[in-house]
């Protein structure tokens, strides 16, 4: 197994972050449910994402590279097992294609509680905050305070891939968790890299407290066509050279249906035309803005006609190249 993954993602072992990530887009655009409806194709999309989660995650290539894809299942523990379910045991196992969990729609969610999604920052010490370990005895008990809680348990980090429009526009994942059906609600505009902390899904206190947190680092996967900067959401749109002279209407596909954009006579490639409030809606504020950034594509062959008009229009327009930088 130790090669299988690179060998999904078409790569060496010794790819780097930036090999990994240029194999991994062309992938997507190749595999995405959205542009490629084959049979087979979005399962195929289903492993490509998990095989790049793994690589592109240091410890997880790190275990993959040693042990293969059993290293990667059965992972470090927690205190008191973390968020593994029993002894040893891996309650993410079995669910995907890599044993590494899937949900509804090639996501991958795991012990989460549909009711506690929250602010990673406001659960990292437990329930009652920091505490300080002076006096304390055998089991975490302070030893002058026999009212104290016991101490919870230790939280225990996962990471977790969602699609891009998902993390846009936020939705549910059901999966299931130890024999129970669970559906997780999905905060609309979520980034990558965001935390979030459920409560009770991480690791089994020694003292005889309460379960730790359960610590989920989101991943958005990438579109094929749209791409995220903040709350906007951006769009290469090609057109002819006729159509950046001359302008003309074009219909532009959204997250959520579609436009119909002017595109002025003479706009420039790389020109952004924004569609106001058609970007990401974040829980607080006001939402971003759609841009079209126009790509003016130029014919790569041209029959003698359309060659020949060409030429008589280049030698009727003027120079865009003036200035003294192009005169030295």
């Amino acid at each position: 197994m130790e090669s299988e993954l690179y060998k999904l993602l078409g790569v060496s072992k010794t790819a780097s972050a930036d090999d990994l990530k240029k194999a991994h887009r062309g992938l997507v655009r190749k595999f995405h449910p959205d542009v490629n409806k084959e049979p087979g194709a979005d399962a195929r999309f289903k492993e490509i994402q998990e095989a790049y989660d793994i690589l592109t995650d240091p410890e997880k290539r790190k275990m993959y590279d040693q042990f293969g894809i059993a290293g990667v299942k059965s992972g470090p523990t927690g205190a008191g097992g973390g968020a593994r379910g029993g002894a040893g045991g891996d309650p993410f196992a079995g669910a995907g294609p890599f044993g590494g969990g899937g949900g509804g729609g090639g996501q991958s969610w795991q012990n989460v509680d549909p009711s506690t999604f929250e602010d990673v920052f406001g659960s990292m010490f437990g329930r009652g905050g920091p505490r300080s370990a002076r006096g304390r005895g055998f089991g975490g008990f302070e030893g002058d305070d026999e009212d104290e809680a016991p101490q919870p348990g230790r939280n225990a980090p996962a990471s977790e891939t969602i699609d891009f429009t998902t993390a846009v526009l936020g939705g549910t994942r059901s999966f299931r968790l130890e024999g129970e059906s669970i559906e997780v609600r999905i905060p609309a505009g979520i980034a990558s890299g965001a935390k979030l902390a459920v409560r009770g899904k991480g690791g089994v206190s020694a003292a005889g407290g309460p379960r730790g947190d359960l610590i989920i680092t989101i991943h958005v996967s990438p579109h094929p066509w749209f791409r995220r900067e903040g709350d906007d959401i951006l769009m290469d749109v090609p057109v002819t050279i006729a159509e950046a002279a001359l302008g003309t209407t074009v219909r532009v596909p959204l997250i959520t249906g579609s436009v119909q954009l002017k595109v002025p006579a003479g706009v420039k490639s790389g020109q952004h035309l924004r569609v106001k409030g058609k970007g990401i809606q974040p829980a607080k504020g006001n939402p971003g803005d759609f841009h079209a950034v126009i790509q003016i594509e130029a014919p790569k062959e041209l029959d003698p006609a359309a060659r020949e008009l060409l030429e008589k229009l280049a030698a009727s327009l003027p120079n865009p190249r003036t200035g003294a930088q192009w005169n030295q």
